[in-house]
């Protein structure tokens, strides 16, 4: 029997984690059903490649974030310094679109929309994972179009709405997967979704008076 090589195990690893995470959640999967997927004898492989399971979960989001960040670079290269935040959403959301092409990114939608809570942005400290990327740049740019609300409201307001992208896109994801046909075409969600969350990041503050 030929033997596999240690990256081709963890390859098989974070494939097999993509479709059990994706289907039993992040945090209530079995590891020893993803190393029985990835066709794995040893019982510790999770341990012994990714060091734990959220080892094993950022191994799949550093995926999931290559195959976006790839689409979202040229996009934010191609926008005007002084564009605003429908714009800067246009590539946001295209970019995750681009994740609905195939089920590796459908499944990596789901997992991704459930560890939003770890984003970061309401400490004003985003996750590292951001650093130095595309993405990252791009939502440091819809929070500088978002200057007239306080701090902590505009904080609070880009958290919530990129897990308002995050949710509609793992449902979308969720159809697919489940060969569900959606209430929309694929271009009037990505519309809708865009203005609907546009709409949402200018809404005007509240009166509290």
């Amino acid at each position: 029997m030929a033997r596999t090589s240690g990256q081709e195990t963890k390859d098989k690893l974070v494939r097999a984690a993509e479709e059990v995470f994706a289907a039993q959640g992040a945090d209530g999967a079995q590891l020893r059903d993803i190393v029985r997927l990835a066709g794995q004898s040893n019982p510790s492989a999770v341990q012994y490649h990714f060091g734990s399971r959220a080892g094993l979960i950022d191994a799949v989001m550093a995926g999931r974030q290559a195959r976006a960040e790839r689409v979202v670079a040229p996009l934010l290269d191609e926008l005007a310094p002084d564009c605003g935040v429908r714009e800067l959403l246009t590539a946001l959301v295209t970019a995750e679109a681009s994740l609905l092409a195939d089920v590796r990114g459908c499944r990596c939608l789901r997992i991704s929309a459930q560890l939003s809570r770890e984003t970061g942005l309401r400490t004003g400290r985003p996750h590292p994972a951001l650093d130095g990327t595309a993405y990252g740049r791009l939502i440091g740019r819809i929070g500088d179009c978002l200057g007239e609300l306080p701090p902590p409201l505009r904080l609070e307001r880009l958290d919530l709405a990129l897990t308002l992208i995050g949710a509609a896109f793992a449902d979308r994801a969720r159809q697919s997967l489940d060969g569900v046909r959606p209430l929309t075409d694929e271009r009037l969600f990505l519309a809708d979704l865009i203005e609907t969350t546009t709409a949402f990041l200018h809404a005007p503050v509240p009166d509290r008076t």
